[in-house]
């Protein structure tokens, strides 16, 4: 039994091999939907400057950073999220390349948070921007790859759907009901958890803006025609990509950074089991907020987290069904068998030959019966075993899955094993 003390804090993981299969597994789909769509990847550090959130984030997310002081005094915190730091950096680097910047991001962030289902305070977050380009066309192409992002994984339009509002409807309501422009954040704070906090504390926090929750609710469920004209140009886009039946209207959604200014989303499962999948939205104004207003450069992005996505792909049966065939394939191509122990140096030399050939080998590492070397290539999932006696050069190749056996020469067992890889 493991000692409590040597276990993982809170809202940390270990990922053993079959774990980390999955996590490379989604590394792996998202990789090739940003490449699809002809994006590159980018990186920034795990400890950025306080600053960087305190000032340009806003919401929950500053009471949520791991902080601390380093050894130089500096205040410093783990990444939360990477929009900031990629404002940071684009601020800096963007005369280096042309526009639009279509850049994505693979890495970790930390958020103190209480853990639950789908949340943990360490996560991996596919990060996905278009920086350069205020038209609708980013908005339409992000939203296009964000949905091909689920579809690679399996699911299908009945398993989810992209919930899209506009940050700028909320504010013309704002202001068309008198709302002070100092306060207008905090309006949109009570919007974001209307879903999510109890009907009788939003309806007290509305009163204090002077409107009623049935209001708000009834303004969500029966919005004017045409309230978001960015929406409608967007819609069009998707549905010459064939991908409208994925999005629909939802004003309930606002999401909680500061950042964000106009169109914005969030990819729920449809039975709504789970915190949203995906999310985000433009955030035109960060980069010119970094620069004291020198760079002007429009941007959207979203974050796809690891840790909702698992529970949703366990969740759906294509879905999972497509992450076991992938996580099924074999640890190695071919396990050497060591007959006799006097052929360990003829077995090394096979084992360096494949190799250099490219194929994937698992060799014994010390002398054990064929009969348990012959099982630990089962285990570990080999797609043949090498059985490698007294008659070398000649060696029998044995099918792991269907058991036959073939006799054959290393050149030939070479050749056999090259296309395998």
């Amino acid at each position: 039994m493991s000692d409590a003390r040597y276990q993982p804090l809170p809202g940390f993981r270990d990922l053993a091999p079959q774990e980390y299969a999955l996590r490379a597994y989604l590394f792996d789909a998202w990789r090739k939907v940003a490449y699809r769509y002809g994006f590159v990847e980018w990186e920034a550090p795990m400890v950025e400057p306080t600053d960087l959130y305190l000032k340009k984030s806003g919401g929950e997310l500053p009471t949520q950073l791991f902080r601390f002081k380093d050894q130089g005094e500096r205040d410093v915190s783990l990444r939360p999220e990477l929009t900031a730091s990629l404002g940071r950096i684009v601020s800096t680097r963007h005369l280096d390349y042309n526009k639009p910047l279509k850049w994505y991001e693979i890495g970790p962030c930390f958020r103190y948070e209480k853990p639950q289902k789908g949340r943990q305070r360490e996560f991996v977050q596919f990060n996905v921007d278009i920086l350069g380009e205020a038209g609708a066309g980013a908005d339409a192409e992000l939203l296009a790859l964000a949905i091909d992002s689920m579809r690679v994984l399996g699911f299908k339009e009945t398993d989810f759907v992209v919930r899209v509002s506009d940050r700028e409807v909320w504010l013309r309501y704002a202001q068309e009901h008198g709302i002070a422009e100092e306060r207008t954040q905090d309006f949109l704070a009570v919007i974001d958890k209307l879903e999510r906090e109890r009907p009788e504390v939003s309806s007290e926090k509305l009163a204090s803006f002077g409107l009623t929750r049935e209001q708000i609710t009834d303004f969500i469920a029966n919005p004017p025609s045409g309230v978001s004209p960015r929406y409608d140009e967007v819609l069009e886009d998707l549905q010459a990509r064939g991908l409208a039946g994925y999005v629909q209207l939802d004003l309930s959604v606002v999401r909680g950074l500061a950042y964000y200014t106009g169109l914005v989303f969030e990819i729920f499962d449809k039975a709504h089991s789970l915190r949203a999948v995906a999310g985000g939205g433009r955030y035109d104004k960060l980069v010119s907020t970094l620069t004291d207003g020198s760079i002007d450069l429009p941007a959207t992005g979203f974050a796809m987290g690891d840790a909702v996505i698992a529970h949703l792909i366990e969740a759906c049966p294509e879905a999972r069904a497509l992450r076991d065939v992938a996580l099924a394939s074999h640890t190695c191509d071919v396990c050497l068998v060591l007959a006799a122990p006097e052929m360990r140096q003829s077995m090394l030399l096979l084992a360096s030959t494949l190799r250099d050939a490219g194929v994937s080998v698992d060799v014994p590492l010390a002398w054990s019966k064929m009969t348990k070397q012959l099982r630990h290539a089962e285990r570990c999932g080999a797609t043949y075993a090498a059985i490698i006696g007294t008659e070398f050069p000649s060696i029998e190749l044995k099918h792991m899955a269907t058991r036959e056996s073939r006799h054959m020469k290393l050149e030939e067992l070479v050749c056999e094993l090259i296309p395998h890889r």
